[in-house]
């Protein structure tokens, strides 16, 4: 980051108030009369509906369209364990991404502690006052179990973002990628550089997509994850495969795909070189990939890429996914985000890539065009199509599979066109 970069953003966090997120009233509060409706002794009456039927706080109080940010700051982005208090601007600039982009109220909470047993043991206790959880910036292996007792004891979506949001949109960029290559996803050779929470989510959802276990490789600092390896990991031990294959110059060898969810500068031209025909990488160290792209692209002419840098083409960007995932969620009271959710969504995402683009994106990006192909395969973030396309498929997988405790309005996909904000009462018009 530049010395200019680092100024900037915080006078960005600085001024003209601290942070990115503060709180609005949805009710007069200008007389008497409603400082008793709001407060004593008005209040009391909905509190009392709510401790006979519990759902009556979906119609009485914000529960509905909110969502809780919440971390202990073990894993923050790039910087590593930087402590739940130092985390609080990631999970702000979160807040504000569901916010600005599919119109939930999110609040930040930091839990400081990293004793697995006590987080979960907090993040249940109050996790009645939320539509949603978003776990964030948690490291691996706590991450796993954290999200799965959270999951198992809360009646609400408890969705790990850097596993599950990555690996939705990275799936739905592979989809397309593929698409444009001509190969399938049941057909080609995976390697995936790196073993943590993303690399194990995404390779777990390609696997229910249809992936051919056996043509799958995980590779983490000591090499390829094989089935002669001791002590590995629970999450590792599922991708441990038969082969003579040691190190990444090995696994690149005829691969079709790539996917870095590690650190910059690990691949070589070589390695590139060595692949099957028509490739696929997808390099998503941030800010500096496992490959720089203009090498890759010298490299070889017949290679689709895709990093996590904005300045890019094909930027595998988590907000293309979590903030419509939790819209369509939050608007059936769904209890879980499932995978049947979170394939609706990969979907979604790539036949939306397909459709030609809107004036508004590329007036927005400042391009004169974007066609689907080898430098378009994932929506744009500032696309208004995303979350009136994603939201309702999400929405309508939940019901399908059984997991929504509300119907939708026969006008909700009109309402989400309109850029109509959903809160606790839309399911008690």
């Amino acid at each position: 980051m530049s010395e200019r970069l680092k100024r900037d953003s915080l006078e960005y966090h600085a001024l003209p108030v601290p942070g990115k997120i503060s709180i609005e009233l949805t009710k007069p509060a200008e007389t008497m009369r409603h400082l008793a409706m709001a407060y004593s002794p008005g209040v009391a009456e909905p509190c009392s509906q709510i401790a006979h039927d519990p759902s009556l706080a979906y119609r009485y109080t914000g529960k509905g369209n909110s969502v809780a940010v919440i971390s202990n700051g073990t894993a923050v982005l790039g910087l590593g364990n930087l402590g739940a208090l130092a985390s609080k601007p990631v999970m702000e600039g979160k807040a504000l991404l569901f916010k600005r982009f599919a119109d939930i109220n999110a609040i930040d909470v930091l839990v400081d502690t990293q004793d697995v047993d006590t987080f979960v043991n907090t993040v249940r206790a109050i996790s009645c006052t939320y539509g949603g959880i978003n776990l964030e910036d948690i490291k691996a292996p706590e991450c796993f179990e954290i999200e799965r007792r959270l999951q198992a004891c809360c009646d609400i979506p408890v969705f790990h973002d850097d596993q599950h949001g990555t690996a939705i949109v990275t799936a739905a960029g592979l989809v397309n990628a593929l698409e444009v290559q001509e190969k399938s996803l049941e057909d080609v050779t995976v390697v995936c550089l790196g073993a943590g929470a993303a690399a194990v989510a995404c390779m777990n959802l390609l696997l229910e997509m249809g992936a051919d276990p056996s043509r799958m490789m995980m590779l983490d600092r000591q090499g390829v994850i094989h089935s002669k390896r001791d002590n590995l990991s629970e999450q590792k031990a599922l991708f441990a495969v038969d082969t003579d294959k040691r190190t990444l110059d090995d696994a690149m060898k005829g691969a079709d795909v790539l996917i870095g969810l590690s650190g910059p500068d690990l691949v070589s031209a070589d390695m590139v070189r060595s692949m099957a025909p028509r490739p696929i990488i997808f390099a998503c160290s941030n800010p500096n990939p496992e490959i720089n792209r203009e090498l890759a692209l010298a490299t070889r002419d017949d290679l689709i890429m895709a990093t996590g840098r904005s300045d890019y083409p094909n930027q595998v960007n988590n907000v293309l996914g979590f903030p419509f995932i939790f819209r369509g969620a939050l608007d059936v009271r769904a209890s879980t985000i499932n995978e049947a959710m979170k394939i609706a969504t990969v979907k979604a995402l790539a036949q939306l890539a397909r459709e030609p683009v809107p004036e508004s994106v590329l007036d927005a990006y400042s391009v004169v065009e974007l066609e689907f192909g080898p430098y378009y395969i994932l929506p744009k973030p500032m696309d208004p199509r995303l979350m009136p396309i994603i939201a309702p498929a999400v929405a309508k997988a939940a019901i399908e599979s059984g997991v929504a405790r509300a119907p939708l309005d026969e006008d909700y996909e009109e309402q989400l066109w309109g850029g109509v904000g959903f809160g606790a009462d839309r399911n008690w018009r």
